[in-house]
């Protein structure tokens, strides 16, 4: 315009001042504008969209899950655990947290012997279908401690892949160092993470657990009853505990499920007793 100055200005502050301006960044590397509310459909879509694109580029053709306890710990620890519970509880015989703390230790102790069904499990499917290359059947898990973590072990005792789907929680949850480091993700939404486990999935497994492992098998049961999956085992690990912990029969007297329902899943007691029965559904042939 007529009279305007063109010169610039000789104090630089000014372009400082635009060039630290958050509006300024690129919108996909402005984190803090990610985080916004508005930004939660695309954080949505990237959350589906990263997995998937890794998963594909590592060769990723199909998985199994494995579930269960955080909190059941390998079988030295258990009976260290156990032991030191002891020796707390006998320095004060009347204190009664004290000595629940005992009986926890010692079904603890009794349930790590999962810890090792579950590792030899991984080891099995992942020795047996992870061969001249291919990726089918390849062990997922939530990527945390427990029997998530002898899951993953196993298939690292093999040196096959395996995956860890973590989330985070307001406390922090590390991922175990059994997984496959390129096959390690870290989720916002459940949703998202629910969708992964089972969009490669052929068999669900499925070991004593809590809220994290129900929600994971009755979600898994629920669509296969109504048909939007299919093609997925669901095999139960120790079936003393899922008929305490679960009275199928009940539900199904209440006429809240059909007798036809109690064949969405199996039973198991053993590594290759599991194994088997996924691999005689899917037709696995064993490795020439």
């Amino acid at each position: 315009m007529p009279g305007m100055s063109t010169n610039v200005p000789e104090d630089h502050s000014l372009f400082d001042a635009i060039l630290a301006s958050p509006s300024y960044i690129l919108a996909d590397r402005d984190t803090e504008f990610m985080q916004r509310e508005e930004l939660r459909p695309l954080r949505v879509g990237l959350e589906l969209l990263k997995p998937e694109l890794i998963q594909k580029e590592q060769g990723i053709q199909s998985t199994v899950v494995v579930f269960g306890s955080a909190r059941v710990p390998e079988p030295a620890a258990a009976v260290a655990a156990l032991l030191a519970a002891e020796q707390a509880a006998a320095l004060q015989p009347n204190d009664q947290a004290l000595q629940r703390q005992v009986a926890i230790a010692k079904r603890r102790r009794d349930l790590s012997a999962y810890y090792e069904v579950a590792r030899e499990f991984a080891r099995l499917v992942s020795s047996s279908c992870q061969i001249d290359g291919r990726c089918d059947y390849v062990i997922v898990t939530g990527g945390g401690p427990g029997i998530m973590e002898a899951a993953n072990r196993g298939a690292a005792d093999v040196q096959a892949k395996s995956i860890g789907l973590n989330i985070t929680l307001p406390h922090e949850q590390r991922p175990n160092p059994y997984i496959t480091p390129e096959l390690c993700f870290q989720f916002r939404y459940f949703a998202l993470r629910k969708m992964h486990f089972l969009i490669r999935a052929k068999a669900l497994v499925a070991f004593p657990g809590g809220f994290g492992t129900f929600d994971e098998l009755f979600e898994t049961l629920t669509l296969i009853q109504t048909g939007k999956v299919t093609g997925v085992s669901v095999v139960l690990v120790g079936r003393t505990f899922w008929e305490r912990a679960i009275n199928w029969d009940f539900l199904v007297e209440q006429g809240l499920i059909g007798p036809q329902d109690l064949g969405l899943f199996h039973y198991a007691e053993t590594a290759q007793e599991a194994w088997d029965l996924i691999a005689r559904t899917h037709d696995v042939r064993p490795a020439q």
